[in-house]
């Protein structure tokens, strides 16, 4: 297809799994590739920018995981040529970043409910099922306890109590289109925060049931806020997950915003 649109020699690095590409978009980067194109899914996608957001290089995306949710929030097709198309001629479009602990992520960040599903939908599970897969281990992880969490935002005391999960979001959407942060946006400097007191299966549907249909705010299980640095402690070594990748277990995290970290090339808007 590159070579179709005038690109017939590109640098091109391919590896066996998405935790093996960051040496490899350091090097595309070293050896001066002005556009980047990621294929692979969202953790992919969130392994490269680690390492790469703040170079002078534009970010192009070609969906290819089971989610794909950058792509979805940024309206890039799955189509794999449509896709292509837009990473070469698409508008440029700035975005912020969110890091916790020292680590970049695109889309959100979670700690507990979500990341214990993440962690436990594996390659091979996903392989066979695809999205269903994170519905098997979502109704596994609703049985998760309650631990004991403290979030300050802003330096600021907010919440103090017990929950079953923490959710930062950069981006609003999450699989099948729902919304979780109706007023997030990619590039104005804040953080989406979310905390969820749901303890059993019965519970997690309420609170699913609102943000089906976009009325998480109003659900007496979860809370909602934003700003630019938030600290979680937590009672006990609790799972959290970047863009759908499942970090090791911590009592202490760190979440802050980096603004305008990278450039991506989006679908062209539409004239008014």
């Amino acid at each position: 297809m590159l070579s179709d649109r005038g690109f017939p020699n590109p640098l091109w690095y391919e590896a066996p799994s998405s935790r093996k590409l960051a040496p490899l978009a350091k090097m595309a980067v070293a050896k001066g590739a002005d556009l980047i194109f990621l294929w692979g899914g969202d953790g992919t996608i969130q392994r490269c920018v680690d390492v790469i957001a703040g170079e002078a290089v534009t970010l192009a995306i070609l969906p290819a995981g089971t989610a794909n949710l950058l792509a979805m929030n940024l309206g890039i097709p799955n189509d794999l040529e449509a896709a292509v198309d837009v990473g070469l001629t698409g508008d440029r479009r700035r975005l912020d970043v969110g890091v916790m602990n020292g680590k970049r992520f695109n889309v959100m960040a979670g700690v507990g409910f979500d990341a214990l599903a993440m962690r436990n939908a594996d390659d091979k599970l996903k392989q066979h099922i695809g999205r269903l897969a994170y519905v098997w281990t979502g109704a596994e992880a609703t049985q998760m306890k309650y631990r004991r969490i403290q979030i300050k935002v802003d330096k600021k005391p907010w919440f103090d109590g017990e929950a079953t999960c923490v959710l930062l979001g950069q981006m609003g959407s999450v699989a099948g289109g729902i919304v979780v942060f109706p007023d997030a946006q990619p590039d104005d400097g804040q953080l989406e925060i979310g905390v969820v007191t749901a303890e059993n299966a019965m519970e997690w549907i309420r609170v699913l049931a609102r943000i089906v249909v976009g009325k998480a705010e109003n659900s007496p299980l979860a809370q909602m806020t934003r700003g630019r640095r938030v600290d979680i402690a937590l009672s006990r070594p609790t799972v959290y997950e970047l863009d759908g990748g499942a970090r090791k277990a911590k009592k202490r995290l760190r979440a802050t915003i980096e603004p305008g970290a990278i450039e991506v090339r989006v679908p062209r808007a539409v004239p008014q």
